[in-house]
């Protein structure tokens, strides 16, 4: 197929903005025009921790299948794990080797900067990269031979999402909180193991997929015909998976801005009076990764938050997936991390809230539990529970 160029107005995905020219297989486009990828991710029995049970995943990197190497290793045709430290020391070396060429005539320092392509025939705007993907149809995947996806059902998790999204519809792409909050699922299966849970912003359900394998019923809520759409077939294609544990995925809308759940059958991903019924009277576990982005839907899934598990039977725990991002801005004229310090703030009010029948313990999570999937685990990658119980 013809190349796509990302233009300035869209958001790339962390999962695929480090690979922009691996292969993609576009499998359709959505009902708003945007083309949908599909990626692969295996599943392996993790025999290295001594146990029959409990998963491991590894990324196919969308077409070709790689094991999770160990710290310090690389794979062939995939970049190495990255360090913070390590890119400073190796900054600083290169920094050192060439010295000489980077100071001008003054002693001050000359960055030499790679040549600029024009991605826009419109001269008026800023020139910018280009980055093309290559996007494959069915038929050209299928010549692939070698490369071509590997089909073993009880192996293999299978995602549509897409790659690219104007900021209101992020939620239609992998996001690297998702695949951090996977990892703990599977490293906690203790917690997760025959509970009802809830996912709210699940996005293209990949979190509330990998839940299944161990939950009895997980509720994977979001909003938008679009995207529920799009976490439905994701359900489908991997409904196997949780078949496999005894566990179910219910595709559901949650409208973080409405105090009641919809009832109306006529609304696509409504809920019945039996699941409400079972979701207020069997939770136990809530989650949501990467759902921090913006002030007012922090606000929104805190309110949520607090109004379901006032409502809820039992004791419940939430864990919530959060990347710590930093951004100048012209307000502070400095590098800040607004969103996520929001976020913090939310935490802390939650945890001083006295009034109501529940109090709140709010802890992070040390991320040291085991990575089992391909992606970037940054420090700026953070768990956080809550555990809310009845007020002494």
């Amino acid at each position: 197929m013809d190349e796509v160029t990302f233009r300035s107005d869209t958001v790339l995905s962390d999962v695929h903005l480090y690979t922009p020219n691996h292969r993609h297989l576009m499998v359709r486009l959505n009902s708003v025009g945007q083309p949908v990828f599909l990626s692969q991710f295996k599943l392996l029995w993790n025999r290295d921790s001594g146990t029959d049970s409990g998963p491991e995943l590894a990324c196919h990197g969308d077409m070709h299948a790689r094991k999770a190497p160990p710290p310090g290793s690389g794979s062939p045709g995939s970049p190495p794990p990255r360090s913070s430290h390590t890119g400073e020391a190796l900054a600083l070396q290169a920094g050192q080797e060439g010295l000489g060429a980077q100071l001008d005539e003054d002693g001050d320092l000359d960055v030499v900067r790679r040549p600029r392509a024009t991605s826009e025939p419109d001269l008026a705007k800023p020139p910018r990269d280009k980055v093309h993907p290559t996007i494959l149809t069915q038929e050209e995947a299928d010549a692939l031979g070698p490369e071509a996806p590997e089909s073993c059902p009880h192996s293999i998790i299978q995602i549509e999402h897409t790659m690219a999204t104007p900021l209101e519809d992020v939620g239609k792409q992998v996001w690297r909180g998702a695949l951090f909050l996977a990892d703990y699922i599977l490293f906690r299966r203790d917690l997760f193991q025959g509970c009802t849970a809830l996912e709210l912003g699940a996005g293209t359900g990949l979190a509330s997929i990998v839940a299944a394998t161990v939950a009895r019923t997980v509720y994977c809520t979001d909003v938008g015909a679009d995207l529920l759409a799009m976490c439905q077939r994701n359900v489908v294609l991997n409904s196997h998976l949780a078949a496999a544990g005894g566990g179910v995925v219910k595709v559901k809308e949650l409208d973080w801005l409405k105090a009641d759940l919809c009832t109306d059958p006529s609304v696509p991903f409504s809920w019945s009076e039996e699941d409400i019924a079972d979701l207020y009277n069997h939770t136990t576990i809530l989650f949501a990764a990467e759902v921090f982005y913006d002030d007012d839907l922090t606000d929104a899934l805190f309110n949520t938050l607090s109004r379901l598990v006032h409502r809820l039977k039992n004791a419940c725990t939430a864990i919530l997936s959060v990347e710590k991002r930093l951004n100048f801005t012209l307000r502070h004229l400095d590098v800040t991390c607004e969103a996520y310090d929001h976020f913090r703030s939310s935490l802390q009010a939650l945890e001083k809230l006295a009034e109501g029948r529940l109090r709140f313990a709010v802890e992070p999570v040390e991320a040291s539990f085991p990575q089992l999937l391909i992606y970037e685990r940054i420090r700026q990658l953070e768990l956080w529970k809550i555990v809310a119980e009845p007020a002494p």
